[in-house]
């Protein structure tokens, strides 16, 4: 499931935040040589303070396993004012309906191998999916996305080719970088969705994610009871019954809000 954090909510979903940064420094710095910034564990840039839309892949107990960064074009991004190199002498896209899909990464230690749900494989494709539907709507017609090689031949793979590139491929660390445009398309996502075997909606509600990550004085004493309350979140199988289990951990952390009782009667 599939989580967007952005200015807006960013104030609810710290702890989500943070497991990001962390998964972002094992990732870029210490699998891929990057030469990029980490403090503390975490990998953190300028452009991170520009309330950029993050889309972040959750697994059942709410870990993050996956995620994205989406800037728009029209002001600071990446290409223009890091990967330049890559553009080759061209001019930076500016548009208000191109926006740049960078930080792109699955947390390989949470994942397992395979195809089916929770692996690298169908995450990927999961995030993909994320980045494309949320972007559409939102009005976006086209990402521009810097890669390297391995992700552009799984994208092709993925049955989400690039259908254009951008200035060259250029030196990022241990790695080679470019830049590649994808649209934003009902047919490219459906593409996508059926190479996974992805089926309805991939978001989850924002009100579930933030009630069962709530901290509560039982469960900070007792970790099982704060990974049995997850558990039976995520569990659910109807409206009704996920409305009751996240009701049992509102009352438990006194955090019970209007509407977490609507499936009482």
């Amino acid at each position: 499931m599939l989580l967007v954090v952005d200015a807006l909510n960013k104030h609810r979903f710290g702890a989500i935040l943070d497991e990001m940064y962390q998964l972002r420094a094992r990732v870029f710095r210490d699998r891929m040589g990057w030469d990029v910034n980490v403090r503390n564990g975490r990998e953190i840039d300028l452009f991170d303070g520009l309330d950029p839309a993050y889309v972040i892949t959750l697994n059942d107990t709410y870990g993050v396993t996956g995620c994205a960064r989406l800037l728009q074009t029209t002001g600071p991004h990446m290409l223009s004012d890091v990967f330049f190199d890559i553009l080759d002498g061209e001019p930076p896209l500016r548009s208000a309906t191109v926006w740049e899909s960078t930080r792109f990464c699955v947390d390989r230690q949470r994942l397992s191998g395979g195809h089916g749900k929770n692996t690298v494989s169908y995450t990927t494709s999961e995030l993909m999916v994320g980045i494309m539907e949320y972007a559409k709507s939102a009005g976006i017609a086209d990402i521009i996305t810097v890669i390297d090689p391995l992700m552009d031949r799984i994208l092709h793979r993925s049955d989400n080719a690039p259908y254009g590139y951008v200035g060259k491929t250029a030196d990022m660390g241990k790695v080679k970088a470019l830049a590649a445009l994808i649209d934003c398309s009902s047919e490219r996502i459906s593409k996508v969705r059926a190479f996974a075997g992805i089926d309805g909606d991939i978001f989850a509600p924002e009100e579930e994610v933030a009630a069962a990550l709530a901290p509560t004085p039982d469960a900070a004493m007792n970790p099982e009871l704060k990974t049995y309350m997850r558990d039976q979140i995520a569990s659910a199988e109807t409206d009704r019954e996920r409305a009751a289990a996240i009701a049992l951990q509102n009352a438990l952390s006194g955090t019970e809000t209007p509407g977490s009782r609507a499936f009482d009667a």
